[in-house]
């Protein structure tokens, strides 16, 4: 437990990472440029996909692909 206690205060490093202006958005610095994109591109999909079906459901198909 005492090396948890007295380890080094990171805190000032940190917020040197934090507010320095390099263009990105804090959502970017904090979770990584990867997570966002892969988000929007999951989020995009299944509605995208959703919308899709619920057209075919109008028209009475109720497969993906077909007229059954």
């Amino acid at each position: 437990m005492a090396g948890w206690i007295y380890r080094e205060n990171r805190v000032p490093d940190y917020q040197r990472k934090y507010q320095t202006y390099d263009g990105l958005r804090l959502w970017e610095k904090s979770r990584g440029k990867w997570m966002i994109p892969a988000y929007k591109a999951v989020l995009f999909t299944s509605f995208g996909c959703s919308m899709y079906m619920m057209g075919r459901m109008v028209f009475g198909h109720k497969t993906w692909f077909g007229k059954n």
